[in-house]
C-alpha cells in the first residue's frame, strides 16, 4: 500500500501544472471502465457530466475523471483526458463510434496571484491532455495539478490522497483538492481537525490540542467577512476495488461526504462547490447493507486524511501576500 489512490488495481493518476498561471489539471484514468457516481454538496459546484451520474442514466461506467483549477473554464480540461483517451480507444461504443466518459470538476484559483491572462482559449484543455498523458501509480502531492493554486481559509491547500482497508479486505482509497472556504487545522495552532484518523504521522503527528477553547471554534472564512463569492471547493474522488452497482456508488459517495465534515470547519457552505466522484473497479463483493456501511465509513476516513495530507505537503506560491503552507508555519 503506498497510501495512494492508486493502490486500487488499475487506477492511474497524472498531473499538469503550470507555476506562472498558478493552477493546473489531475487526470485519474481507469485502466478498464468502472462504475461511478456523484453526491454534490456545496452550494456553488461546477462539474461536468453531473447528469449523467445519476443512478437513473443509461451510461454505468467511466474511463476517466478530471479535475482542474480555473473555474468554469477548467471544465475543458476533461475534453482533453477525453482526447488521449480516444487516441487510445477508450470509450461507450454506439456502433463504430468510441465516446470517452470522462465527469469533471473545478475549483476557483483566478484570484491566487497567478498569471490568468492566457488569451483567446484557455490552457486547460492542453493540461488535461497532458495530465492524462502523464498518469501512472506514483503522483506528487501537495501544490501539483488541481492542487496548485489551492488555498484554504488560513494555510494553502493541495492535493491530498490516501488509501485503507476494511477488515473484509476490500481496498478503498481517496484523492482531495483542498480549496476550501473554512480551515482544514484547529484554530491557530498545527493540529488538524482530521487529527483522530491519522496513521503513522502521515500529516505530522500533532494530535488534537490539549483543550478546545471558543477562539478555536469560531469561523475562519477565506475572504473573511468580505467573502462574497464562490472561490472555493474541496473536490474528492473515491475509488475502491469493491463490486457496486451504481446506485451503491452513489451511496459511497454520499457516506464519503461526511469525510469533509471531519477534516474542514465550517464545510459544505453556500460559498463551497464540494463535490465527491465515488468508482467501483468490481473486483470484490460486499454485502449490500453492512457491508456498504463499513465501506463507507472507511472512505469517509480516508477522504478526512486525504484532505490534511494535501495541506500537509502544500507549499506556498511565490507571490506577494500568498498564505503560508503548513510547513512555513509549523514545520
Amino acid at each position: 500500500m503506498k497510501n495512494l489512490l492508486t493502490d486500487i488495481s488499475g487506477v492511474r493518476v497524472g498531473h499538469a501544472d503550470d507555476a506562472t498561471l498558478a493552477s493546473g489539471v489531475t487526470a485519474v484514468i481507469f485502466d478498464h471502465p468502472a462504475v461511478a457516481s456523484i453526491d454534490v454538496r456545496g452550494g456553488g459546484p461546477g462539474t461536468r457530466e453531473e447528469a449523467l451520474l445519476d443512478p437513473q442514466s443509461i451510461v454505468e461506467t467511466i474511463d476517466g475523471i478530471a479535475l482542474a483549477g480555473g473555474s468554469a473554464l477548467g471544465l475543458d480540461a476533461a475534453g482533453g483526458v477525453q482526447a488521449w483517451l480516444a487516441e487510445h480507444g477508450r470509450g461507450f461504443r454506439i456502433g463504430p463510434a468510441v465516446i470517452p466518459i470522462v465527469p469533471g470538476a473545478i475549483c476557483f484559483d483566478l484570484l491566487n496571484g497567478g498569471n490568468k491572462t492566457w488569451g483567446r482559449f484557455p490552457p486547460y484543455r492542453d493540461l488535461g491532455y497532458a495530465a492524462a498523458a502523464s498518469a501512472g501509480s506514483e503522483f506528487r502531492l501537495g501544490s501539483v495539478g488541481a492542487g496548485m493554486g489551492a488555498t484554504t481559509a488560513t494555510l494553502k491547500g493541495g492535493l491530498g490522497s490516501a488509501s485503507a482497508r476494511t477488515e473484509g479486505g476490500v481496498v478503498v482509497a481517496a484523492l482531495a483538492v483542498v480549496n476550501a472556504l473554512g480551515s482544514v487545522t484547529i484554530g491557530d495552532g498545527p493540529w488538524f481537525w482530521a487529527a483522530p484518523f491519522e496513521r503513522d504521522g502521515e500529516y505530522g503527528g500533532r494530535g488534537l490540542p490539549p483543550a478546545f477553547n471558543p477562539d478555536m471554534l469560531r469561523m475562519r472564512a477565506k475572504g473573511g467577512p468580505a467573502a462574497t463569492s464562490g472561490e472555493n471547493t474541496t473536490l474528492v474522488v473515491v475509488v475502491t476495488d469493491a463490486l457496486l452497482t451504481k446506485a451503491q456508488a452513489k451511496r459511497l459517495a454520499m457516506i464519503a461526504q461526511t469525510g469533509m465534515a471531519r477534516a474542514i470547519y465550517p464545510v459544505h457552505a453556500p460559498l463551497d462547490g464540494d463535490v465527491v466522484f465515488a468508482a467501483a473497479t468490481g473486483e470484490k463483493p460486499v454485502d449490500p447493507l453492512l457491508g456498504l456501511t463499513e465501506l463507507g465509513m472507511v472512505a469517509a476516513n480516508t477522504v478526512a486524511r486525504a484532505i490534511a495530507r494535501g495541506v500537509h505537503a502544500a507549499t506556498a506560491l511565490p507571490f506577494p501576500g500568498a498564505l503560508p503552507s503548513w510547513q512555513d508555519r509549523f514545520g
